[in-house]
């Protein structure tokens, strides 16, 4: 089986996936985004999509194009551009999951400052103000301050950026993360914030194992259906009165505090799937 990993670099998720197809004898190799051509790749059974690396609107166009090409073609990909479209979307993720009855905080996206602060306050004047592409937590900024808010929204604005603004969710501070393989449950861990309030091991979080149960498997494998993705971490975070409430699908996810403190081999599971997949 020929699988190439698509990614900005050979990062340590790279290398897992590397070692996981080597174990299994598959020719796997690592791809740097920034280099393929429209002829790349066209011999390969199965991409396994990693990561996207940063560059010009022509650039990201050009290299989702080629994906939905390679899946046109009838290649295995992981995940689909289409599901990879929704979830490196933050709004467009909003979008899916609540049109799929999903709950999710209370959402307003706008594109000048004006338009902000009035869903400032209509969102009750605490929210989380997050760059609409983005991941582990970093831009994130919770906003009570009416002022400091008027300067964030205005700061934005002038760069030309969207701004998504969601109402903060008084949270016991930790959250749920989901890993969704193939429409079942890898399992789950348990992420509590250390002096921050983002609970993202990336800034400082302490993970542990979470006991699945039925209503949040179910929940996590629902919210990746509504993306369309097959594997995917799922954050869900607890609600003062009760339930979950989810605030993002992660198509691209990072598994190594997840492998850690489960045991599972993530790297090994994604590409048996993968494999699998492309054996049909």
């Amino acid at each position: 089986m020929r699988i190439a990993v698509l990614s900005g670099g050979t990062g340590p998720h790279v290398q897992d996936l590397l070692r996981a197809g080597r174990e299994l004898d598959h020719e796997i190799e690592a791809v740097d985004f920034r280099t393929i051509a429209n002829t790349s790749l066209t011999d390969t059974d199965a991409v396994i999509v990693r990561t996207m690396p940063a560059g010009s609107l022509e650039q990201i166009v050009f290299r989702m194009d080629h994906l939905h090409e390679l899946h046109a073609r009838g290649a295995i990909v992981i995940n689909s551009p289409r599901a990879l479209e929704a979830c490196v979307n933050k709004s467009l993720t909003t979008a899916r999951l609540h049109s799929a009855g999903m709950p999710t905080p209370r959402t307003v996206v706008v594109q000048t400052a004006v338009q902000a602060l009035v869903a400032f306050e209509e969102l009750g004047g605490d929210i989380v103000l997050k760059p609409l592409f983005g991941a582990e937590g970093r831009g994130l900024m919770r906003i009570s301050d009416r002022e400091l808010a008027w300067r964030a929204f205005r700061a934005v604005e002038q760069i030309g950026g969207v701004l998504y603004l969601q109402e903060f969710v008084k949270h016991p501070g930790w959250d749920v993360r989901v890993v969704v393989l193939g429409g079942r449950v890898l399992g789950a861990m348990k992420r509590t914030a250390t002096d921050d309030w983002r609970t993202n091991v990336a800034q400082g979080g302490r993970a542990e194992v979470f006991e699945m149960t039925t209503t949040i498997a179910t929940f996590a494998l629902n919210a990746a259906k509504a993306v369309g993705a097959v594997v995917a971490g799922v954050d869900l975070l607890p609600l003062p009165g009760g339930g979950f409430t989810c605030i993002e699908v992660n198509g691209v996810p990072g598994w190594a505090a997840f492998a850690a403190v489960t045991g599972i081999d993530v790297a090994k599971e994604l590409v048996k799937f993968t494999a699998a997949e492309a054996s049909r």
